[in-house]
């Protein structure tokens, strides 16, 4: 537990733009919860640390299966946030709703970007996002080109040749001509 804020702050490192500006916008949500507290400030608590939770669990290497993938669970908290806002729209001042109006629409395209980076199967590829335990010296420019292979010669064949008198036929000759 003692090391949990080293922890995040290699895993911020490790977020791509759109998952830190999902983070942040996170971060903002909950600054926005701060006043008046009722039911839909803990909902969107709650949904700023489950976007905070999910983008800390991908910077580890966390592997788990997510439906229509990260982008799109962020950009529904972000939807999800925003009517919450709006359904407290008259309850709180105005630079509290704006504030975390602006931060639901943050996440929301937050999350449309990241989706439309990776498609629904929402795994990170391995170059993506590397466990924090596990990084790899990055490959030398000309490293590929070096191992590079010889083309495989084509199949050899043995050319049809007509027998003497024989005529032209394109059947292969276990085949009987009718």
């Amino acid at each position: 537990m003692a090391d949990l804020p080293g922890r995040a702050l290699r895993a911020a490192r490790l977020l791509n733009g759109e998952q830190r500006t999902a983070a942040a916008a996170a971060l903002l949500l909950i600054v926005s919860t701060f006043g008046p507290f009722s039911f839909v400030e803990a909902g969107e608590l709650l949904i700023a640390g489950g976007v905070l939770a999910l983008l800390f669990a991908r910077a580890e290497g966390k592997r788990f299966h997510l439906p229509f993938g990260d982008g799109t669970v962020i950009a529904a908290a972000g939807v999800w946030s925003g009517a919450l806002i709006v359904a407290r729209l008259f309850d709180r001042p105005l630079g509290q709703n704006l504030l975390a109006l602006a931060c639901a629409a943050i996440l929301f395209l937050a999350g449309a970007r990241e989706r439309a980076k990776r498609p629904a199967d929402d795994l990170p590829l391995e170059h993506e996002t590397a466990p924090i335990g596990s990084r790899r010296p990055p490959r030398r420019p000309g490293a590929a080109s070096e191992a590079a292979t010889e083309p495989l010669p084509p199949p050899e064949f043995k050319p049809y040749e007509p027998r003497s008198g024989e005529q032209l036929h394109l059947a292969p000759d276990d085949q009987e001509d009718v």
